[in-house]
């Protein structure tokens, strides 16, 4: 199954490679594209990093049953 970082991490490249073919072919420098599509890159590195921080889950919580246990 693929998940949120999966995708980011397939994304990386592609936004390199797509973003700044796409602008040589169009006309910019390719020492111009290259930075253009690295902040795009970037963002979604920092996206992943701190927008969607992966967390830990949380703790299961006690159950109905060793509370009664504790109580008596």
């Amino acid at each position: 199954m693929t998940g949120y970082y999966d995708l980011v991490l397939g994304l990386i490249p592609v936004a390199l490679a797509g973003i700044s073919g796409t602008l040589v072919i169009g006309g910019i420098p390719l020492t111009t594209a290259i930075p253009m599509a690295s902040v795009v890159a970037v963002g979604l590195i920092g996206h992943a990093m701190f927008v969607r921080a992966p967390v830990d889950s949380p703790p299961a919580t006690a159950s109905g049953s060793e509370s009664a246990q504790v109580a008596d």
